[in-house]
């Protein structure tokens, strides 16, 4: 079986996570790369970027598997996190739009893919036959030699032809299950601006990991309380979380998000992070309400969405919702390695006057990957 060649190609170059948004022209080979490596279901390609970055610092070899068209909805994750930090991720892309295509809708993006990342100098190889299943053996040991990203758009025909039988399909355990109603609770009135919890978490800290979310929340937690364990993001809106559960499915280290409730809004990976079950990841959402770094203006959240009730939904059952740096202390205390666990913390809009990071983002990434090395001999 073609698919199973691919999957022993992968075994061979060391994958040991593959997070994958499937597609049905690679439906057989998603169930056998599920059979055979930590498999990691998405529901957003975009936050598989943040995932396998999250991944590759902890020093994890991880693989996407996703349908071409999620590059598109991906792209500025890819320049702004394994292109800008230099991660290696190789990414297996079905491509869609260019053989026996059916859906008019996959032909106008796809078709351009390769002048696409040519032009953002995002290499690409283009498997066309089942002759060329070794380039990705190529594909992968470039995106690790280089410390970049590196696609392998695969055309569906290289399934044709092939004799074996497939399976009848993943096999699925009963749905049944009793749903807790998610009860009616008060929404208290602010006392915190974002940076003074910022100030009170970094108080905190010991040995773990934090993710600082991208714009003025990074640089506020950097003039908090600057540490090698912090990750600063630069670009990436919506990856915060998805960059902690990598970390936290890639170590054992404690991870801390400090997340932002537009940031939270904007992503579908809360549902994952319920399904992964991390004890080692806790969010903490920073919810003033207002997109901050932009010029405070409302989000949803500010008077309409209620993101503690969302992690519930989404399945995190470690929630609560903060006001007061007295009680962000007792529930940061009461959670640390009860993950995975979301901190829903109500805040006033308002930003600190804080410097940008004087940091370069190949400095940001070699001191949480040494701070993670250095864990892991004294360990």
């Amino acid at each position: 079986m073609h698919e199973q060649t691919v999957a022993d190609i992968c075994a061979s170059a060391g994958i040991e996570f593959v997070v994958s948004l499937p597609c049905d022209r690679i439906n057989v080979l998603c169930e056998i790369l599920e059979q055979r490596f930590r498999y990691v279901t998405i529901a957003r390609e975009e936050d598989g970027i943040g995932i396998c970055s999250g991944l590759s610092l902890a020093g994890k070899r991880c693989l996407l598997a996703m349908q071409s068209s999620g590059l598109g909805n991906s792209l500025n994750a890819l320049m702004t996190l394994p292109n800008l930090y230099q991660l290696p991720l190789p990414i297996l892309a079905s491509w869609r739009g260019v053989y026996h295509e059916k859906i008019p809708a996959q032909v106008p993006f796809n078709e351009k893919i390769p002048d696409l990342l040519s032009m953002y100098g995002i290499p690409c190889t283009t498997i066309r036959s089942v002759n060329d299943l070794p380039l990705l053996i190529e594909v992968i040991a470039d995106a690790y030699a280089c410390s970049r990203p590196h696609v392998a758009l695969i055309q569906p025909n290289v399934w044709e032809g092939d004799d074996s039988t497939p399976s009848a399909g993943p096999c699925h355990p009963l749905r049944e299950r009793l749903v807790t109603p998610l009860p009616a609770s008060a929404f208290p009135l602010p006392v915190m601006t974002r940076n003074e919890a910022i100030q009170s978490v970094a108080s905190l800290l010991t040995d773990e990991i934090v993710i600082g979310n991208i714009g003025i929340p990074s640089k506020e937690l950097h003039a908090a309380r600057d540490r090698p364990g912090n990750f600063y993001m630069l670009g990436s809106y919506t990856q915060a979380t998805p960059i902690g559960l990598g970390l936290a499915l890639g170590s054992s280290r404690q991870v801390i998000v400090l997340d932002g409730d537009g940031s939270i809004l904007g992503t579908a990976v809360l549902p994952t992070v319920a399904a992964e079950r991390p004890e080692n990841l806790m969010i903490i959402c920073l919810d003033n309400g207002v997109y901050g770094s932009t010029g405070n203006q409302c989000s949803p959240a500010y008077a309409t969405s209620d993101l503690e009730l969302l992690a519930k939904a989404a399945g995190i059952t470690a929630t609560v919702r903060v006001n007061t740096t007295g009680k962000l202390t007792a529930a940061f205390q009461l959670f640390q390695g009860h993950g995975p666990s979301f901190i829903h913390c109500i805040l006033r809009p308002g930003n600190a006057t804080v410097p940008d990071i004087p940091l370069s983002p190949l400095q940001i990434r070699d001191r949480v990957v040494g701070s993670l090395r250095k864990m892991r001999k004294e360990g």
